[in-house]
């Protein structure tokens, strides 16, 4: 959801309940109406769910998903963490475009990728830029 659809969050989920359990993890790691990413899949981990369940209970309190680990947003309005002069070529290039699907990897493919070519996720999130392929779906339901 934009910007402009903040505070309206939980319409994502018409049929979604609080989790109190995670939603008092949540609480407890927010900061100013936020969740930074790496917040959230801290909790998912330690509670051993999935990140999209923490990513809607998120959204059920009205939070912001920020500073996501990839770049892509959350740093201040309209900012990203990139690096326009990222290095992409070789295998890695290869296996971006390898594992893509119609000009969109997915967050979870991104890690998996970060981790295989032993770079960081925000250079996978500049790579993937730079090559002007999307990260979607978000493991958190961001976008």
């Amino acid at each position: 959801m934009a910007h402009e659809d903040r505070g309206h969050y939980a319409q994502k989920h018409p049929d979604a309940k609080q989790n109190p359990e995670i939603a008092d993890k949540i609480t407890a790691a927010a900061k100013d109406g936020t969740l930074d990413c790496a917040s959230a899949h801290r909790i998912a981990k330690s509670l051993g769910i999935d990140p999209a369940q923490v990513g809607i209970q998120a959204d059920l309190l009205e939070l912001r998903i920020a500073r996501c680990q990839m770049g892509l947003f959350g740093y201040g309005p309209g900012k990203k963490n990139l690096d326009p002069d990222v290095s992409v070529d070789g295998p890695l290039k290869d296996d971006i475009i390898n594992t893509q699907k119609e000009g969109s990897l997915s967050c979870r493919h991104g890690w998996e990728l970060a981790k295989a070519h032993k770079i960081s996720k925000t250079e996978m999130g500049s790579a993937c830029e730079k090559l002007e392929i999307k990260i979607k779906p978000c493991q958190l339901g961001a976008f």
